[in-house]
């Protein structure tokens, strides 16, 4: 499918004007260069309304759009669970998590770990979350959105990769998270409109086929077509139970995936890390748990739609990009904008989340110079560009066979998990959690999930997840007991988890909200 001249040029001004607005919003000012808390932190002063956008910005990338609509096609509303567990995992993630955090001012992740485990934890998890970063998540995310271009425009795959990375570093190097936060706001906006616009046309199209019209009319008929497409809780019987193995959905290992994702990944949590205080980044993180309520109709029921619509696919991640042939002229260039938009701010965020990683865990502690603020911010550009095109040179061979990338994503992120969740748990909650402890579960983590992967194929990873968490905390609680930490855990006196009515209502109504959703659809 070629893009029309006018479809071109929608999306060539949406580019020119997120690259101008980016650069519009981080310019310095005089007399002022940036330093490490401008440019990682965006000066910790991001309101709530940026947060929330740039958390769903920088988690709504081609890794969901494609990958999981890829997936909806397989298996049905079912991948939604990733979506809708997300938004109960957000709210435990602002009342007990941010708290912790945002008292010890924190850059990074590991950076937390040092301040309560030792420098050890640190680099090793570090080191872990670079290679995770570059070689799993940006490879990926370019690799989909490389795959969407050339669905749409037909544009040469190699060419689709660096088209998307010169974009990115336009946009992103020079102006650090704050360039990435202040402009997801459009990117939030774009993204929703474009995605339900296309769920109304696939839905509409169903319609037609049947002889009548309307997007209601053709949920109807999906559902009486596609009844199995609409189990949230998959049966044993099912072929995708092993990737979504029922209950567990709702009591396993989906909690561990999400609570490290969005509470202990600096790719995510890093833009919370930047509010101005905790009540202004708990507002955003309610902004975001309500957006990822309403994530699925732009992600998931477009991927069950094309079973209907394109029942002959040669490969799932191309349900999306195939779909947009439904679209009008013009009306198909702003759809194409959002979707690049979605692939742009996660690829941003991951690169700047990389560059805080390196300079502020490992160029500053093992450079022996003294260095000013406005070099450790060069090393963070520097870095980001040096991650693109890593990410560029290797995405095709590294993803190029894989079906279903979203899934892959998971597998592969499934072995660490454990382990992450487990040091965060005792390094926030128990005082007695040392340094032993947590590189022996986080070493555990990997070995466990190997081990399980290669002698008990039947079980499904998710339920790995959860099994290799418990003995992770086993282990730590262990070797933390054996092996005692020489200073004293963190200070978190004065911390309270005590949140306004504002939040309360809007956790409950979220909750409620899930209920419902799977009682419909249990």
């Amino acid at each position: 499918m070629q893009l029309q001249t006018l479809d071109l040029w929608v999306a060539a001004i949406y580019a020119i004007a997120l690259i101008g607005i980016a650069t519009y919003v981080s310019r310095e000012k005089a007399g002022h260069e940036k330093d490490t808390s401008d440019y990682f932190l965006a000066g910790r002063g991001l309101p709530w309304w940026a947060i929330g956008a740039s958390l769903i910005a920088a988690n709504i990338s081609a890794e969901q759009i494609i990958g999981m609509s890829g997936s909806a096609y397989v298996m049905g509303m079912a991948i939604a669970s990733y979506e809708w567990m997300a938004a109960i995992t957000l709210i435990i993630v602002g009342k007990y998590f941010l708290p912790i955090f945002l008292k010890h001012e924190i850059y990074t992740m590991p950076q937390f770990l040092e301040q309560r485990y030792n420098h050890a934890v640190r680099t090793v998890m570090a080191v872990f979350w670079l290679g995770v970063y570059i070689f799993v998540n940006l490879t990926s995310i370019l690799w989909l959105g490389a795959l969407a271009i050339n669905s749409v425009t037909g544009l040469d795959l190699n060419h689709a990769l660096v088209v998307l990375a010169l974009f990115t570093a336009a946009y992103s190097l020079y102006g650090g998270l704050k360039a990435v936060a202040l402009t997801d706001i459009i990117q939030v906006v774009l993204l929703v409109a474009g995605g339900l616009f296309l769920a109304y046309l696939s839905l509409d199209a169903i319609a037609i086929n049947a002889g009548g019209t309307g997007a209601i009319q053709g949920f109807g008929i999906m559902l009486n077509e596609l009844p199995g497409k609409f189990d949230m809780i998959l049966d044993p019987s099912n072929p995708s139970y092993i990737s979504l193995p029922g209950i567990s959905v709702l009591v396993g290992g989906m909690w561990i995936m999400n609570l490290s994702y969005w509470g202990f990944n600096q790719y995510i949590i890093q833009r919370a890390l930047a509010a101005k205080d905790v009540r202004e980044a708990q507002k955003g993180i309610v902004f975001a748990a309500f957006l990822k309520l309403l994530m699925p109709i732009i992600v998931v029921l477009p991927g069950i739609a094309a079973v209907m619509l394109l029942p002959d696919l040669d490969a799932p991640d191309k349900a999306y990009p195939e779909l947009m042939k439904l679209l009008p002229v013009g009306i198909k260039g702003v759809v194409f904008a959002a979707l690049i938009a979605a692939i742009v701010s996660s690829l941003a965020s991951m690169v700047n989340s990389i560059s805080t990683i390196f300079t502020m865990d490992m160029y500053t502690q093992f450079s022996k110079k003294t260095h000013t603020q406005k070099q450790l911010v060069t090393v963070g550009r520097t870095v980001g560009m040096a991650a693109l095109i890593l990410a560029v040179i290797i995405a095709r061979p590294l993803l190029g066979n894989f079906d279903q990338a979203f899934q892959y994503i998971q597998e592969f992120t499934g072995f660490f998990t454990p382990g992450i969740v487990a040091i965060f748990f005792m390094g926030m909650f128990w005082k007695k959690a040392s340094a032993a402890g947590a590189l022996t579960a986080t070493v555990g983590s990997a070995a466990l999930s190997l081990l399980l992967k290669i002698f008990w194929e039947t079980l499904p990873f998710m339920d790995r997840v959860g099994v290799v968490f418990i003995a992770c905390m086993v282990l730590g609680v262990i070797f933390s007991l054996l092996f005692p930490n020489k200073k004293a855990a963190l200070d978190n006196t004065g911390i309270s988890f005590a949140t306004d009515k504002s939040f309360n209502v809007a956790a409950v109504a979220v909750s409620l909200i899930l209920i419902a959703l799977y009682a419909a659809w249990w």
